[in-house]
């Protein structure tokens, strides 16, 4: 089993940045991609970035150069830093970890997620 925990989120008003950290314990061994996913009432959640453990990350258009995932292996930690952001991004953000390093299994869901933190962009 994998634990996440999500923190970082909060209020910021439209221009702003934030970042949101993932901190993973347990069987990080076996994980091989993480992502932050967000979601809004009402609509199904969405992968925002992800970042395999080859490097390779990936981002959804919409947050393509505003937003930058990255990870500190050492304290087994994902971030997300948030610059720019605009009222659109207001949403709960997930941290998730998978154990495919594929993304064709994970763009609708991971194996293991935290539990979420509120990001509401707003002025």
């Amino acid at each position: 089993q994998v634990q996440l925990v999500e923190s970082g989120g909060g209020l910021v008003q439209p221009g702003g940045s934030l970042r949101l950290s993932c901190a993973a314990s347990g069987s990080i061994f076996s994980i091989n991609a993480m992502g932050w996913y967000r979601q809004t009432p009402g609509k199904q959640r969405e992968l925002v970035a992800s970042v395999t453990r080859g490097g390779r990350t990936n981002y959804v258009d919409s947050v393509k150069g505003r937003f930058t995932i990255s990870e500190n292996n050492a304290k087994n930690t994902v971030y997300l830093q948030m610059n720019s952001l605009k009222p659109e991004d207001t949403a709960v953000y997930y941290c998730g970890a998978d154990r495919s390093p594929f993304a064709d299994n994970w763009l609708n869901g991971m194996d293991y997620w935290g539990k979420g933190t509120l990001v509401t962009v707003s002025a």
